[in-house]
């Protein structure tokens, strides 16, 4: 990425920005962090909630063992630090959706140390973003506010669900970046299995951090670790969707150069982005906030791991997709961007590979990640869920391999089973579409129209290019099944084009 594609020009000259964002990924399991009450979308109000989740006096919380293997899980795909010991602390504010007053949160000893991220943007270049931590908290409830004019009702089905929180260090320098970072967190989060990466749920959400400098001071940032070469950051809250988070940035990247171009302050603050204005607001200033006074959950012992049980659960690791990538690149002979768009999601992979078992890979991934592609996500289909089964396109393809039919008459072929009308084979011997591949039929083709046109055909000799109308003509005269090789090599001859 060059220094200018980075830069935003203002009234006094050129700014950068600098992000980090905070991932709140909603762990994947059937109970909550420190209770047996069901984790679930689509509960009533309420009926999701343990005696512990709602606070009652006396109630203890007790550690689910699962959810801290899937943060280990997690961790060991972001290449991290595994802290073999860590606890929890209370973080103390007062929400009428916080039934105890606090939220049990990792403080200063986090389960997961730094680690790194390889992200891919749309120009296919590369860059890391460094995770500083990934801590184990609980989630809030939920304050609803248009049920009754007068009154905030209370739901506390999310209280106390496990949430992994992924702090990345300030690497990301514009809002495509930002964006690129979390849709490649989310595919390893996805891979791992370790959260169902639903947006639209708020099962991943991101705190974006944005700040602005001139030009040179991040570099002199990354040199020293001093943050006073970089602007005042606010944060803002829950954003759930790429594209909300690239326009979020754009927007408070822009509103800060303006305030420091007028000669105002940033002041440290949280906002929140309004999707239907496009704009961030202001929801509370750092500084009048209260302090949270973390101390030790005394409630819950230090979290201690056994090495060997860690060992355990890096051995069960999926093939994370750098690792699925290279290897299909290698594997099947596809191109970087090929292997790029089969692995975002991992069930497309699969069904990539399950398809290109023998036959001719590169059409394959073609097929798959076009027409299929297109078809199921116009339909809202996943690939697990894909009418059309795997060996249809590995059936279509050994059709178009062995000269049965054209590329052309495929598509016709694949329209008709997206239809439903059975598989490859069976249609194209039901509606006739075998290729012709019979010299004789396709020669008289070619002298008929020859004759037909003796002006063209002798000014194809000066300009060649103009073969492609015959080539048309031959196809059209022939119903598109004439082999376009065939057609190609005896119109070659028959005009005398070298």
């Amino acid at each position: 990425m060059t220094q200018e594609s980075k830069q935003i020009q203002g009234r006094t000259g050129p700014w950068e920005m600098v992000l980090g964002l905070e991932v709140h990924a909603q762990v994947a399991s059937k109970s909550k962090l420190f209770s047996g009450a069901a984790v679930g979308f689509g509960a009533g109000p309420n009926e999701q909630v343990s005696l512990v989740d709602a606070a009652m006096p006396g109630m203890l919380p007790v550690l689910n063992k699962f959810c801290v293997e899937q943060a280990v899980k997690t961790g060991l795909g972001l290449k991290a630090q595994i802290n073999l010991k860590s606890r929890f602390d209370r973080k103390n504010y007062f929400y009428p959706d916080l039934p105890q007053g606090y939220q049990i949160s990792q403080f200063d000893q986090p389960i997961v140390g730094e680690g790194v991220v390889s992200v891919e943007r749309d120009d296919g270049t590369t860059f890391d973003v460094r995770i500083e931590r990934l801590h184990l908290e609980q989630d809030a409830g939920k304050s609803l506010h248009d049920q009754d004019p007068n009154a905030t009702y209370v739901d506390l089905n999310r209280a106390g669900t496990a949430l992994m929180e992924i702090v990345s260090k300030p690497d990301m320098r514009t809002s495509e970046e930002a964006a690129a970072y979390v849709k490649k967190l989310r595919t390893i989060l996805v891979y791992l299995g370790t959260c169902d990466g639903d947006m639209e749920k708020g099962n991943l959400r991101a705190d974006v951090n944005v700040s602005v400098c001139r030009p040179g001071d991040y570099e002199k940032f990354r040199a020293t670790g001093d943050f006073k070469h970089l602007g005042t950051r606010c944060e803002i809250k829950n954003v759930n969707s790429y594209r909300y988070i690239q326009q979020a940035i754009e927007y408070e990247a822009r509103r800060q150069i303006e305030i420091l171009e007028d000669g105002g302050k940033i002041d440290q603050e949280t906002r929140l982005f309004d999707p239907n204005k496009g704009e961030t607001r202001s929801m509370r200033s750092k500084e009048e906030a209260h302090d949270y006074r973390y101390f030790p959950d005394p409630d819950l012992l230090p979290l201690v791991l056994d090495p060997a049980w860690v060992k355990e659960i890096e051995q069960t690791l999926p093939e994370l997709p750098d690792a699925k990538k290279a290897r299909l690149q290698s594997q099947y002979g596809l191109s970087a961007y090929d292997a790029g768009v089969l692995i975002i999601d991992a069930d497309r992979a699969d069904y990539f590979e399950a398809a290109a078992k023998g036959r001719d890979a590169k059409l394959v991934a073609n097929w798959v990640t076009n027409e299929l592609l297109a078809k199921l996500s116009a339909a809202g289909i996943s690939f697990t869920d894909s009418p059309l089964p795997s060996s249809d396109i590995a059936q279509l393809v050994e059709l178009i391999e062995n000269g049965t039919i054209s590329s052309k008459i495929a598509k016709e072929v694949f329209e008709h089973m997206w239809n439903g009308e059975g598989r490859p084979a069976e249609i194209v011997e039901k509606r006739g579409l075998v290729q012709i591949n019979d010299t004789g039929a396709i020669e008289k083709a070619i002298d008929d129209l020859i004759a037909g046109n003796p002006d063209k055909a002798e000014a194809v000799k000066d300009k060649p290019q103009a073969l492609g109308w015959f080539v048309g003509q031959v196809m059209k005269a022939t119903g598109g099944k004439a082999n376009p090789a065939t057609v190609n090599e005896l119109l070659r001859k028959k005009l005398g084009v070298e």
